[in-house]
């Protein structure tokens, strides 16, 4: 510390928190529903039926003013896009915590933290959860990344190993 600055400037501690509305804590999971991915089957059947409209539309109309061959291949296009949309439609059946318990019990620990991410495989998209997890230990004894099938459960993925992470020093801190 130089001689020009008086103590009195420098603050003993600077706390930088969030204000108490923001700070992070557990989310009532019950207020919360996830997204089902049967919903994509509402506009795939949209696509559908304006596929066939357009598809019908060319074919009764033929080469005029106001329609054309590309009517036809917009039904064609729509038609297929539609159909693929309502096959990749899978309902959700496994919710997150569904998901968490599936996961816990093939990795064979007891869950601590966990974390639970809805993403996609695959071409048809079908539903998985990611689920990553440790152990309840204090100084968590294992890790586990696991991913779980949406539709029915089964486990897609499965890594399970001991905690590399030393988190003794942020204990100490």
């Amino acid at each position: 510390m130089s001689a020009e600055t008086p103590e009195a400037d420098i603050p003993e501690q600077v706390n930088d928190q969030l204000p108490a509305d923001l700070q992070p804590g557990m989310v009532d999971m019950e207020d919360y529903i996830f997204p089902d991915n049967a919903r994509r089957r509402i506009p795939a059947m949209m696509y559908i039926v304006i596929g066939i409209a357009l598809i019908v539309l060319a074919l009764v109309k033929g080469d005029g003013v106001f329609t054309n061959r590309g009517f036809l291949a917009a039904g064609i296009a729509l038609v297929a896009f539609g159909t693929y949309s309502y096959a990749a439609g899978y309902p959700l059946v496994l919710d997150e915590q569904d998901a968490l318990v599936a996961a816990g019990k093939d990795a064979g620990i007891t869950i601590g933290h966990a974390s639970a991410q809805m993403g996609w495989r695959g071409l048809m998209s079908r539903p998985v959860w990611r689920i990553l997890l440790y152990s309840a230990e204090e100084q968590p004894k294992k890790r586990a990344f696991i991913m779980v099938d949406g539709v029915d459960g089964s486990i897609v993925e499965r890594i399970v190993e001991d905690n590399p992470e030393n988190w003794a020093e942020l204990n100490e801190s």
